[in-house]
């Protein structure tokens, strides 16, 4: 039962997304929308299309994280990866960026860069735009700013013919709604960054009483992993927050009763048979072990081979390099048996020669050592069985030009020199084995138990970290007692949870429990959680887009960004609720107003001007 409990980390790396190729019925009739979930965890991508020939599910799925390398020292040049490209995010967790803060976009290049991908990955192929309709999610009472630069980028750079955006929340509880729609709930969406507490009345957001808590996924996670760094500081670099997220998401929970559940953790037994260990890679070779004459063979043999193939590369590089040379200085010969007397005089100064006896010096030794480095490579794949135990790594010839390159391979050899050093069969001598005085394994073990609850915990007290901010059940309240009972009784008919970070087993019964709580005696509520809590919004949206792709509501063509600016919204059941800037304007100035001051002026005027 122990040895069950024992959990590996995954530290599964990201496939990079493959360029997709788009059917027919993606631009048939007329080209369809294209569904982007823009989350600041995960960005969703897919077509939305009644035709069964298209998917029904996104097609692309990753980070939204992008980072760009400072270039090798070679010369090449930065690098940008995105999302999926990037293999695993904790070796390049300092150069990661995000378009994102909180969930509001505010980095439009980094956007642009997560846009680029999304249409290279999808197969886009139309030249210079995308003429495809966008469906947008956006964040809750999205500032007007952040929508015109994602208008501006999407109309300006991409072309697009329209856009619509909605709430990723909202798409969700529009995707689970039930036969009697347009109908009002309280949905409680719970994300990386921030959770929101939306009221719904009448299929239509109420956007005077929403509610934001600047908590998620991510202070969790951050939360769980100062936890475990100071319950184990000899492996600070190992808790990682990858890490952490894998644990969260396979083996945190939420209590019913937090105080209760904390007093069951102090029972030995209970803790024995709830605790998960989490293992860590190790190795088993111990520093004070020693190697078998098999094991020290074998190594010296991998090592040789590295080293044939580094010798084998580097002769491979040289012979390029002087056969280039080679052509080069046989054609400035060609010059001289030609007679272009001029070219062939500028060519010698070029190549910093006096005469045509030094060129013709260099020609043989350049020819010379091509030879031989052919030689030694023909050799080299003839000659591949060594026997490692009689013979030494071959040490290359110096070029005959005394070049660097011959140089360098003669000091590589003489780094690897003391690893093919030959052994004495009597200089060893039998060592006892060296026996651990611990269990290496389990020390590289990480012992999961309150930490289970306290990290998602937060979300319903965030005072756990430090925050002065309310929790869910009294954000719940609050917004509740802003209506009157009528509106209230049918708000907590139907409160749906939605968000990745509503995933965590037993957060159902919490609200429930929260809900009865504060709900007066014997009055009744419903607790839905979503189908999926994660896709539901692009699932949401891609419905939306189906039904309304031949409509206008909802869309803001190019025409309307045009005249009514980069933060016009088409409010549809699914979006914000639209507030125009309106900017003071100034009164004229009536009659009445100037009268006072041109009787001040003509009382200091000039004593001539007045008479």
């Amino acid at each position: 039962a122990a040895a069950s409990r024992v959990f590996a980390f995954r530290d599964a790396r990201w496939a990079p997304d493959p360029v997709l190729e788009p059917g027919a019925a993606v631009r048939t009739p007329q080209p369809v929308p294209l569904v982007i979930d823009n989350g600041s965890f995960q960005t969703r991508a897919g077509w939305a299309s009644p035709d069964p020939a298209v998917p029904a599910e996104p097609l692309l799925r990753f980070r939204s994280l992008a980072a760009r390398s400072r270039g090798a020292r070679g010369g090449a040049g930065a690098e940008t990866q995105v999302g999926n490209d990037l293999g695993s995010p904790e070796p390049l967790r300092w150069l990661l960026r995000s378009p994102f803060d909180r969930n509001v976009p505010v980095q439009l290049e980094l956007q642009e860069l997560l846009f680029d991908h999304v249409f290279q990955r999808l197969g886009v192929a139309s030249q210079g735009c995308v003429d495809h309709p966008i469906v947008l999610t956006e964040a809750v009472c999205n500032p007007l700013y952040s929508r015109q630069m994602m208008s501006e980028l999407l109309f300006e750079c991409y072309q697009v013919p329209k856009v619509s955006y909605g709430v990723d929340s909202l798409y969700s509880f529009y995707h689970n709604r039930r036969q009697n729609w347009p109908c009002s709930g309280l949905v409680i969406s719970s994300g990386y960054q921030c959770t929101h507490i939306l009221p719904v009345l009448e299929g239509r957001l109420d956007a005077k009483n929403c509610k934001r808590i600047n908590l998620g996924g991510c202070q969790a996670a951050v939360y769980l992993q100062r936890l475990l760094q100071l319950k184990y500081p000899g492996h600070f670099a190992a808790i990682t927050l990858s890490r952490m997220e894998e644990i969260l998401h396979e083996h945190s929970y939420i209590a019913e009763d937090y105080i209760e559940e904390l007093q069951k953790w102090r029972s030995p037994e209970y803790y024995e048979n709830n605790m998960h260990k989490m293992q860590l890679p190790f190795s088993n070779k111990l520093l004070g072990s020693t190697l078998t004459s098999e094991e020290k063979q074998e190594r010296r043999q991998q090592q040789l081979r590295r080293l044939q193939e580094l010798n084998a590369r580097r002769r491979e590089e040289k012979l390029q390099l002087d056969q280039e040379r080679l052509d080069r200085l046989l054609y400035v010969q060609e010059l001289l048996e030609d007679g272009q007397m001029d070219q062939f005089h500028k060519a010698l100064v070029e190549l910093n020669m006096d005469s045509a006896e030094e060129l013709q010096s260099y020609i043989n030794k350049l020819s010379l050592s091509v030879e031989q480095t052919k030689q030694k490579i023909l050799q080299a794949e003839v000659n591949i069985e060594v026997d490692v135990v009689d013979s030494k790594p071959e040490t290359p010839d110096l070029d005959p030009l005394g070049s660097e390159q011959s140089l360098e391979d003669v000091e590589s050899i003489n780094e690897f020199e003391p690893l093919f050093a030959e052994e004495q069969p009597e200089a060893e001598k039998p060592v006892a084995a060296v026996q651990p005085v611990f269990n290496l394994a389990e020390y590289h073990q990480l012992f999961l138990g309150t930490e289970r609850i306290r990290a998602p915990e937060i979300v319903f007290q965030p005072s756990l970290i430090g925050e002065d901010q309310s929790g869910i059940a009294e954000t719940m309240q609050y917004v509740l007692e802003r209506y009157p009972k009528e509106q209230q009784a049918i708000l907590v008919q139907n409160v749906f949870l939605t968000g990745g970070n509503t995933m965590y087993p037993g957060l159902k019964a919490r609200v429930q429990k929260e809900l009865l709580e504060m709900r007066p005696f014997q009055s009744s509520f419903q607790v839905h959680l979503a189908s999926s809590p994660v896709l539901d919004a692009w699932y949401g949206a891609r419905d939306w887009a189906v039904e309304y792709m031949t409509r206008e509501e909802g869309w803001i063509t190019r025409k309307d960004y045009e005249e009514k600016g980069g933060e016009y919204l088409k409010e549809h059941c699914a979006s914000n609720v639209y507030v125009p800037i309106r900017l003071p304007k100034q009164a004229p100035r009536t009659t009445e107003a100037l009268a006072p001051s041109r009787a001040l002026t003509s009382s200091t005027g000039n004593p001539s001007e007045q008479a």
